[in-house]
């Protein structure tokens, strides 16, 4: 699976989020480590920086709990075994160490490479050279280097700019607090792709889970992008599963936003459990796959937008 970024962001254009939901039928305010919140102007910021250490802690306990075996075990990203993945994995604690610490830009694109291509190229060259690297050993860098990218995302700044912006998310400037929740719904996703590998499931308690859940559904109001349709039509989204909700896509009319789910008679609805939605989003498994195990119902066009909800650079 190509890496979810985006290209460096450059500048300090400030942001506009449009996005709102309610829990158990009132909005909350900013939550540490998960966070539904309304803050002025109905932005409702995640807040992943606590939930680092803990899906840490769960994949190092996993990747020191496999046999020899194990590492060679293939995973849902062509071509990458359980070693591949958590050598992607590392990949990431040092480029993001070395961007949102040391300001180091890393590889740069070569002439006329597409950001997917870009991504494939660079995320491969590391992945082949870790290949030369024990699995103790990259446990032990994971271990090593962990604590220093939690104290890079320490000190950022939610509101800020996102230091790699989230592009299927929409375009423009991202938020810093969606450049983290992406990074925490990539660690998360690679760590349940080990998982499969190794027919060992674990870290899916809701506290985890439920981020993970409401990152991906940002991923909506660009799926439905040229679905126009008259102002206050609305798509809803209903995740089954205890990490599950109802969350929905509202038009203005020119664009989609993500709002929440007290949505009156939504133009289409979507039904489907919490592992098949991540899966989508993440092309675990393909959109055939994730409509026929969907409930839908209403404007077919706008079913067939949701269901092609994509949160990864492909």
């Amino acid at each position: 699976m190509h890496r979810a970024g985006d290209a460096l962001h450059a500048g300090t254009t400030t942001w506009i989020v449009r996005v709102s939901c309610v829990t158990n039928g009132r909005a909350g305010n900013w939550v540490a480590g998960w966070g539904w919140g309304i803050l002025t102007g109905g932005v409702i910021p995640i807040d992943a920086r606590a939930l680092f250490p803990r899906e840490r802690e769960e994949l190092l306990g996993l990747l020191r709990s496999l046999e020899e075996g194990d590492w060679g075990r293939p995973t849902v990203c062509p071509g990458w075994d359980v070693h591949d993945v958590t050598a992607h994995v590392l990949n990431d604690y040092v480029r993001r160490i070395s961007g949102g610490r040391d300001g180091y830009g890393g590889a740069g694109f070569e002439v006329g490479e597409t950001l997917p291509v870009y991504l494939g190229r660079v995320n491969g060259e590391f992945v082949r050279g870790l290949r030369q690297c024990s699995p103790r050993l990259m446990i032990e860098l994971l271990e090593h280097l962990g604590p220093e990218l939690d104290r890079v995302w320490a000190a950022t700044d939610l509101a800020g700019a996102a230091y790699l912006d989230v592009s299927w998310a929409g375009s423009g400037t991202s938020p810093a607090w969606l450049d983290l929740a992406r990074e925490y719904t990539e660690f998360w996703m690679h760590q349940q792709q080990i998982r499969d590998a190794v027919s060992r499931p674990g870290a899916d308690d809701v506290s985890m889970v439920r981020p993970v859940l409401v990152t991906l559904l940002h991923a909506l109001p660009v799926a439905l992008g040229d679905r126009a349709r008259p102002a206050g039509t609305a798509v809803r989204f209903d995740v089954t599963g205890p990490a599950g909700g109802r969350w929905a896509a509202v038009s203005d009319g020119a664009k989609w936003e993500l709002v929440g789910a007290d949505v009156e008679e939504p133009a289409a609805t979507v039904r489907m459990d919490q592992d098949t939605l991540w899966r989508l989003a993440s092309r675990g498994i393909s959109v055939e796959s994730a409509r026929q195990r969907a409930d839908s119902i209403g404007d077919p066009e706008l079913i067939e937008a949701a269901t092609m909800l994509l949160a990864v650079v492909a």
